[in-house]
């Protein structure tokens, strides 16, 4: 008599990343799951270089990438550099956001020049939010955390559920703004009575006339 033993498979370890893309002209981080490994800027380059999904696309968002290959990433002298075509303004802002979210590392050579997040001002959202990313999967308390640069370091927010029912709203105010980028980290208590989509949505209230300016929005799932 034979007898067989099942195959088991081990599922593949993963390394949770962000890669930058643009709305708006603005980079916007969005999730990643890739492959467990220790290269994890140069895994963070190639999602990068793959673009927004059907769904990231499908909520405005895009990319001044081009598909470039071959690419050279490596470390001199302790600091990430990046050999590779010329890239855009906008290409060059999502490359560095990209290749600095890791510790310890606030700066990156490409094409020769060093260059940091602050560099960049220009294509940065008045308030970028890095958690919660698009789409992901949030529970009560809902951590919200990011920089901004606002009038007098205030912005506010808003979570609405799938139906448009506002479950949070409030204010945010940052270490710093008026000219100069701060950081927040807040936690956003919420109910819901079970699992569905919901939008976290920042904004910033002009002072003119009170409309809401420099608009973000994040669909989330929200979990009871």
């Amino acid at each position: 008599m034979t007898t067989t033993t099942p195959t088991q498979t081990t599922p593949t370890e993963k390394t949770s990343l962000r890669v930058y893309f643009l709305s708006h002209g603005k980079v916007q981080p969005v999730a990643r799951e890739v492959p467990k490994t220790q290269a994890v800027a140069s895994a963070a380059f190639t999602a990068l270089l793959d673009g927004p999904s059907s769904p990231e696309a499908a909520i405005g968002l895009t990319t001044s990438m081009p598909r470039i290959e071959p690419f050279e990433l490596k470390l001199v002298n302790g600091v990430l550099t990046l050999t590779t075509r010329p890239l855009s303004g906008a290409g060059l802002a999502q490359t560095v956001y990209t290749l600095t979210q890791f510790p310890g590392r606030d700066d990156v050579v490409v094409n020769g020049k060093r260059y940091a997040r602050t560099d960049f001002e220009d294509f940065t959202p008045a308030i970028l939010v890095e958690h919660p990313l698009p789409f992901t999967i949030v529970s009560s308390p809902l951590r919200m955390a990011g920089t901004a640069n606002t009038f007098e370091a205030t912005f506010d927010y808003e979570l609405k559920d799938a139906s448009g029912t506002v479950l949070k709203k409030s204010f945010v105010t940052a270490s710093s703004g008026s000219g100069v980028r701060g950081t927040f980290d807040v936690t956003v208590p919420f109910t819901v009575s079970s699992a569905g989509d919901g939008t976290l949505t920042v904004y910033e209230s002009s002072a003119k006339d009170g409309s809401r300016i420099n608009v973000v929005d994040i669909p989330v799932h929200l979990e009871p």
